[in-house]
C-alpha cells in the first residue's frame, strides 16, 4: 500500500503557533534525519487522522510531497490528545533507499482456528508480541509478517526464529535472544492433573 501526504513548509514554531495551526484544522510537524536540516511542516487534520487509524500507515515508506517536493519519510512519531481525536503533532524520519533501516512493523496471526492446541487440545492462543522490529532497506520494508499457527501445539511455542520473512528482511535481535511470539499454554488440571489424581486414589485404596 502506497501513501502520499500533501505538506507546506512553516517558519514560525512554537505553542502560540501551534494553536493557530489547530484552529486552521492543520497539524504541526517536522521532517528529520538524512543530510538536510530538520524542515518543519504542517499538515492537513483530517488527511492525517484518518491515516494515522491504518495499521499499514505506521511501517510504510510515505511520500511527503512539501510545497511539491516529494521525499520518502517513515512516521516516527505522533501525539494525539488525551481523550479527543485530535492529532497534536508528527515526527517523520527521511529515509535513503540505499542505507538500512530499522522498523516495527505489526504481525499478522493466521490459522488459529485449525492449531492442533485449538481444534484438538481446546486451548487459546496467547499473542506475546504484536509487532517486531526488522531491518531492511526501504523498498523491502513489509507492511506486516505472517505468522502462521497451523502446527501450533498445546504446550508449544513460536520464536522469532520460526517466522518467514520476506528477501532481504531480517529481525532485529540482541545477542542469543529468541522471543516467544506466540504459544497455546496447557491447561490447568490437564492431563498431569488427571495423573496426580490417579495415583493419590491408587495410593488410598
Amino acid at each position: 500500500m502506497k501513501f502520499q501526504l500533501e505538506a507546506r513548509q512553516r517558519t514560525l514554531q512554537g505553542s502560540g503557533a501551534s494553536r493557530r495551526l489547530r484552529r486552521e484544522k492543520r497539524v504541526p510537524a517536522i521532517v528529520y534525519g538524512g543530510t538536510a536540516a530538520p524542515l518543519l511542516i504542517d499538515l492537513d487534520h483530517n488527511e492525517i487522522l484518518l491515516n494515522l487509524r491504518k495499521e499499514a500507515f505506521h511501517a510504510t515508506v510515505l511520500t511527503l510531497n512539501v510545497d511539491g517536493a516529494a521525499q520518502n519519510v517513515l512516521l516516527r512519531d505522533s501525539q494525539m490528545h488525551p481523550w479527543k481525536p485530535l492529532v497534536l503533532h508528527c515526527d517523520f524520519q527521511r529515509v535513503d533507499t540505499g542505507h538500512v533501516i530499522h522498523q516495527h512493523v505489526p504481525l499478522h496471526f493466521i490459522n488459529a482456528e485449525i492449531a492442533p492446541g485449538v481444534k484438538i487440545g481446546g486451548g487459546s492462543v496467547s499473542h506475546v508480541l504484536n509487532e517486531i522490529e526488522v531491518s531492511c532497506l526501504p523498498q523491502d520494508l513489509p507492511s506486516y509478517i505472517e505468522v502462521d499457527l497451523k502446527n501450533l501445539d498445546t504446550g508449544h511455542a513460536l520464536h522469532v526464529s520460526d517466522l518467514v520473512f520476506p528477501a532481504g528482511v531480517k529481525p532485529v535481535t540482541h545477542g542469543d535472544e529468541d522471543h516467544v511470539v506466540a504459544s497455546i499454554p496447557a491447561k490447568k488440571g490437564g492431563a498431569e492433573a488427571d495423573a496426580a489424581e490417579g495415583e493419590e486414589a491408587a495410593a488410598t485404596t
